[in-house]
Order: C-alpha cells, then structure tokens, then sequence
C-alpha cells in the first residue's frame, strides 16, 4: 500500500533539511520542538527509512541520510504541486482568474454589458472571458448546450423553458426605427396599421409582436435582415423600415429616427438565464451577481 503524505508533515521534513535542525523547524512552523520530531518520525514510518542521521547531542547540524537527500527534492516538487493547485483554486472561488462564458443579445451587448464587464474585471486581470452576441434563440441554444455558463436574453414562452432559471433585469418598449427623412420621422407614436404603407424589414427582434395585435406585420417584411450592422446600414440607405426594441436603437444615430410604437404597446423583458439544477463556475456566479447588484 502507497503511503499517504500529509503536506505539513513534508513541508516540516524540508525546513528541518534546509535549516539544518529541528529547533529552527519548530520556530518556523510556530510548533514545539517534540512536535516537529514527532511529524518526521511519522513521516519516515510511512517511508520505511530514516530521513535523518541519528543525531549525536555534541553536532550541531542535523543531518540528511542518503535516502533523505533523494526524497528531498520530490517532497519540494509534492509541497510545490500542492501550492500551485491550492491558489489556482483560491483565485477561481475570488473569480480573480479562469474562464468564463457568456452570450447576449446585441443590443445589451453593446449598450449595457462593456461597462459592466470594465468594472467586473478590473481587480481580476487574469480572468478571460468569452463573449458571444446573438438573437435571443441562439442565445437559449447555447446555454441548452452548456456552451455558455449563462445567457443574457428575451425568453420567448417562458411557460416552455421548466429546464431554465431566468432572472428578468432590463425590459423595454417596441418602436418603429426610419430615416430621419422618412414620411413617419415626425411622428410622436405609431399605430401598428401605419406601418402596413412601408416597406417593411423584418429582424431577429420581430418575433416580439407575435402575440399582439400587431402580429399581422409579420407576414408582410419584404426583407429579413439577421445582422444589426446589415440592418442599421438598409435602414440608413433607405430600403425601408422596421421596428427594434428601444436597447438595440443606436443611441447616437444622426440619421435614424426612433418612434414608440403605442397600439400596441409591446414591451421586450431581458434577463438572465440559466440551467435549472446545475450550478456555475465560481466566475460566472460572481459576475450574474455583479450584473444583478450593479443594474437596478
């Protein structure tokens, strides 16, 4: 049978070696002088050999036997290995280091999460992160395949997903997104029925209103753009109009014009989810609860 080493008992045996006694060692470890001799002649029971010269009470240097001069090095490289793992595991449980996984919505993504993250991963340089930006189905699919350890997203049905945990933080209003130069760009608010004379442009977001009366819209896109870059640039070129949750609005835009959709009134709710039963890294834990202490 192997014999099982406990690291205080080979970190006790290396400070005896170095400092060259056992009263030195006694001092360094805060014990007493019995108890280190005791530990290393526990130690050499396990071993088999003696780690140490029987110690003549004229010398003054304790003294390594030839076996202890060989098991010298590998109790350096066990105490080593042992301190390696022991901090790497620290710094993952404080999320000062690791990797972590997550996918967003764009229009949180690009609007709310980079000063979150900046904040997030100020005092842990050593954290990576991976950050994926998607519609919200593509979202769910990736944390079903546990290829994220959390999604930021709009839960469709929610009443379908028993297997998610998800956690609402953000929510806003549905408008309708044209040129500035557009017949609607004066409007204050639009009645879906307005939309049915323009050229619409369906998106990754459209599907919000297929449970209100605006849902006929749907069927009468004359294009579907998934990419919100593609779309803000037809958009900008005139091909037509869509509409957007008021998040993925460019807020800058000099030549978009946002207008509230107000019959009906369609509200986008984002949050977190997650897998039901299945708990996440210590990195991911800490940064869901950094968004969630951090947003309101």
């Amino acid at each position: 049978m192997l014999p099982e080493f406990k690291i205080a008992q080979l970190r006790h045996f290396v400070w005896v070696a170095e400092l060259k006694g056992f009263h030195a060692a006694a001092e360094k470890a805060h014990r007493t002088q019995p108890a280190i001799s005791l530990s290393i002649r526990d130690l050499e029971n396990k071993l088999g050999e003696s780690l140490f010269e029987k110690r003549n009470a004229k010398t003054a240097k304790t003294e390594l036997t030839p076996f202890g001069q060989l098991f010298l090095p590998k109790a350096k490289e066990l105490i080593e290995h042992h301190d390696r793992i022991s901090q790497d595991m620290t710094l993952l449980a404080e999320h000062k280091t690791g990797h972590l996984r997550l996918a967003s919505v764009p229009s949180i993504a690009s609007q709310v999460l980079p000063e979150l993250l900046q904040q997030f991963v100020a005092g842990s340089p050593e954290l990576h992160i991976s950050f994926y930006d998607d519609n919200s189905d593509a979202v769910l699919k990736m944390v079903e395949t546990q290829q994220v350890d959390f999604g930021i997203c709009h839960l469709f049905h929610e009443y379908e997903h028993h297997d998610k945990v998800y956690t609402q933080i953000w929510e806003d209003q549905i408008g309708v997104v044209c040129p500035v130069d557009h017949p609607l760009a004066e409007e204050k608010e639009l009645h879906w029925k307005e939309l049915r004379k323009h050229r619409l442009i369906g998106n990754g977001t459209s599907r919000l209103l297929e449970d209100s009366e605006a849902s006929p819209l749907l069927g009468q896109s004359q294009f579907y753009v998934s990419n919100m870059i593609s779309l803000i640039a037809m958009l900008e070129a005139g091909f037509g109009i869509t509409t957007l949750p008021q998040y993925a609005f460019p807020r800058d835009s000099k030549t978009l014009r946002f207008i509230p959709l107000s019959t009906p009134t369609v509200v986008r709710r984002i949050g977190i989810v997650q897998l039901k039963d299945k708990s996440m890294t210590p990195p991911a834990q800490a940064l869901v609860d950094f968004i969630l202490q951090h947003s309101g």
